[in-house]
């Protein structure tokens, strides 16, 4: 039996539908802008969060840390950072001395989550970390704990918390328009084409497809349930002669069962292409197809595809301005994040609970 322990765990349910209701009219407006500081500059940090700032209304862009000094010279030039503000891995925790830092959001590969977190935290930063949210449940716990003795908020980067078409489905599986609830299915993946990114280096990764995609079904589950899963069992499928797989996995299909009786089949995959979100009730069915993409997510109520629904806006102009904002708005009215440190450590153990159910080829119970 794996131990979970659900104490201080914010249920990934109540979350989203807290995020329906915290547009901006419901929001203190702040004395200023909090200024955050963009760790990394990858594909996500420098092509997707970056330019979220033009749409964020309590949140700017204020400082950047880059191992390459270049890259970051150019990036500053182009959304007005400037010079004083630019740090590499080594100076880092010289951002304590910097008043124009408020939060930090670590977009760097797993491996170096929990260091850059606690790091920031030892500098009196609040802290908005990718997920995965570590490599392992026990780095978590001690983000956690690091961010808890240095009296700063931890979130961790669940935009779909934010998404309106996410929101809608919640809203309407709650008013019961399903019926009650019986089966969920997701299944996210892509076709994994680049041999040498980190993704597919464990000691940076953690894991496969499973830590990239497969917490997007994960959490979908967890949020679209409003529950916490009591057991689970997971069979993988890895060709292990791809040169792409040979230290992760490609597929993991997990069944998680819930305590209302609710099944929930879940599969991630780096071979081929799928993002969908499906509810089966005793009445209907709710459809996301895509469910979780940048872009372009559909969502169908009914006994099929014949009633295609759009959405009602979500709580800012783009799921990551509303996140950004979302802390923000935490720090200056000193509330706790919908989506906290503990939500990270949730899926973190579940996955490996995942792990170890493929391993031994056996249903586990999950310890309350």
């Amino acid at each position: 039996m794996i131990d979970l322990d659900r104490r201080g765990v914010i249920l990934a349910g109540g979350g989203v539908l807290a995020a329906a209701t915290l547009g901006p009219a419901a929001w203190a407006a702040p004395q200023r802008k909090l200024g955050y500081a963009i760790v990394g500059l990858g594909a996500y940090g420098l092509g997707v969060i970056i330019p979220q700032f033009k749409h964020c209304r309590d949140s700017r862009l204020v400082a950047l840390v880059s191992g390459d000094a270049a890259k970051a010279r150019r990036v500053a030039a182009e959304y007005g950072v400037p010079e004083r503000n630019l740090y590499n891995y080594q100076n880092y925790d010289s951002i304590r001395d910097n008043p124009d830092i408020d939060i930090v959001y670590v977009c760097l590969p797993v491996s170096m989550h929990a260091e850059y977190t606690i790091r920031a935290a030892q500098a009196g930063k609040h802290v908005l970390c990718e997920k995965p949210m570590a490599l392992s449940s026990a780095e978590c716990e001690a983000m956690i704990a690091a961010c808890a003795q240095a009296g700063r908020k931890l979130m961790i980067g669940y935009r779909c918390h934010f998404e309106p078409t996410n929101l809608e489905a919640i809203r309407r599986a709650r008013a019961g328009e399903i019926g009650k609830l019986r089966y969920f299915r997701s299944e996210h993946g892509f076709v994994q084409r680049d041999t040498n990114g980190w993704r597919l280096k464990k000691a940076m990764s953690g894991g496969g497809s499973l830590m990239d995609m497969g917490i997007y079904a994960l959490q979908a589950a967890r949020y679209m349930t409003g529950e916490e899963p009591l057991a689970v069992y997971a069979t993988e499928r890895t060709d292990r002669n791809d040169p792409r797989f040979r230290e992760v996995e490609d597929m993991i299909a997990f069944d998680l069962e819930f305590p209302s009786g609710v099944l929930a089949s879940c599969m991630s995959m780096y071979s081929a292409n799928q993002n969908h979100i499906l509810l089966m009730g005793d009445k209907g069915r709710i459809e996301l197809e895509p469910g979780t993409a940048y872009a372009g997510n559909h969502l169908w109520v009914g006994a099929g595809r014949e009633r295609e629904i759009a959405p009602a806006p979500g709580p800012a102009a783009t799921q990551w301005a509303g996140q950004l904002d979302h802390l923000a708005q935490c720090v200056l009215t000193n509330r706790a994040p919908i989506v906290p440190g503990e939500e990270g450590l949730r899926d973190l153990r579940i996955i490996e609970a995942i792990y170890q159910s493929a391993r031994e080829g056996r249903r586990l119970a999950l310890r309350a």
